[in-house]
């Protein structure tokens, strides 16, 4: 997998190549960019999908302890390493935080975005009840590690009945350190830009897991109602907060549809 220098950290990212529009993809907490194998696998060579691992996640290291970014920063990674493949113009899209990530490129860099596809993510900051669970979760894997009792439960949040689950909690143990530093702070106090969706006009897919536990179905609304040219909330069934690995079947095609009319 390719690294970029940008901001001066590297970033980890996978490039399907090719000469078609660009779509850059990014993960969700706890997760990487083999969230989106199922889209790259089906779109390439049509679309050039790109994709990269956030700070924490992955094989992007997070920052030194007791340092700090958000989500403009991270958006600030994404244009850079756009700027370093030599891509102008994407589709912009992201899965929970990858969502928040995208949101914040469309507004940082409005020209730069085509269209945006997001999926199980809001413009809100971090709910209170949220972040004591957070809190509370982040507190036990730093103090027991990644043992079954705390991600056997969070791979079902993050995957629903999913046979992937296995496959998730081993790369959590193999890991050499999971995102419970600065990238956790920049989660849980992450701000609110609900207030500037409607600066947002480029195109926008919106799709929701159906068993979706992590995030409730009225903050998508919330992104259909108030995003200019957004699409209503496309529910994924039987899905839980991760649908592009789990029911590619039903998310591929609606993906399919709308960037063939942006291409």
């Amino acid at each position: 997998m390719p690294i970029a220098t940008v901001n001066d950290r590297p970033i980890f990212f996978a490039d399907s190549g090719g000469d078609g529009p660009a779509l850059l993809l990014g993960h969700g907490y706890f997760l990487d960019h083999s969230t989106f194998s199922p889209q790259a696998a089906m779109l390439a060579p049509e679309w050039r999908v790109i994709t990269w691992d956030a700070r924490g996640h992955g094989q992007t290291p997070d920052t030194e302890p007791g340092t700090s970014y958000t989500y403009w920063d991270q958006a600030r990674d994404a244009l850079g390493l756009l700027d370093h493949l030599g891509v102008e113009r994407a589709v912009a899209g992201g899965l929970s935080q990858g969502g928040f990530t995208a949101l914040r490129i469309a507004l940082l860099a409005p020209e730069r975005v085509a269209g945006l596809v997001l999926w199980d993510t809001e413009a809100t900051p971090c709910d209170p009840v949220d972040k004591a669970g957070y809190g509370d979760m982040f507190a036990a894997l730093r103090e027991y590690g990644p043992i079954d009792d705390l991600t056997v439960p969070l791979s079902t949040q993050l995957l629903g009945e999913s046979d992937l689950r296995d496959e998730l909690r081993a790369r959590w143990r193999a890991a050499a350190a999971l995102p419970l530093g600065p990238a956790a702070h920049c989660l849980i106090e992450r701000d609110d830009v609900s207030g500037r969706l409607n600066e947002i006009t480029c195109p926008t897919l919106l799709m929701w897991g159906e068993h979706d536990v992590s995030l409730p179905r009225d903050r998508m609304d919330l992104l259909s109602e108030r995003l200019p040219n957004a699409s209503d909330v496309h529910v994924i069934r039987g899905a839980a907060h991760t649908p592009t690995l789990t029911h590619p079947e039903q998310v591929n095609p609606l993906l399919r549809q709308f960037l063939r009319t942006l291409a």
